[in-house]
């Protein structure tokens, strides 16, 4: 895909209010995926896996939670171990970003503001390897 990112802003788990235009100059992933979902939930430590190995080189997912209350994101967050910004989105609105409706999602975004890859459904170490770390190395 070759998309403008679209303007996002949105409740983390913290309560502080983030936007993808403050990651501008990161590769973001913006992970969307809900408590609920079984392929969403499998993918966790593949995308925490992943994010740890590519941290330091500019690279950052943001998980954006579809539905439920930060209580109880905040909880599962801390439960399945996840260190990378989650989201809380009570009203769809990643997903109407993204023009998207299927759990999980993932879109990434280069360093200028682009999308630049979709998938719908889980993802694994390989696609992440295969198709996104070309675009971390990118300077």
């Amino acid at each position: 895909v070759n998309f403008p990112a679209p303007e996002l802003s949105l409740e983390n788990v913290e309560g502080e209010t983030e936007s993808l235009k403050d990651y501008r100059g990161k590769v973001v992933l913006v992970n969307n995926w809900a408590t609920w979902c079984p392929p969403c939930k499998a993918e966790i430590p593949t995308l925490e896996a992943y994010y740890k190995a590519h941290k330091e080189e500019g690279f950052v997912i943001i998980g954006v939670e579809a539905g439920d209350p930060q209580p109880a994101v905040l909880k599962f967050v801390k439960a399945a171990g996840i260190t990378y910004p989650v989201w809380i989105d009570l009203e769809n609105a990643s997903l109407r970003a993204f023009g998207t409706g299927g759990l999980p999602n993932s879109f990434v975004i280069d360093r200028q503001g682009t999308t630049r890859l979709a998938w719908v459904g889980e993802i694994n170490r390989a696609m992440l390897e295969k198709y996104v770390t070309p675009i971390i190395a990118e300077k």
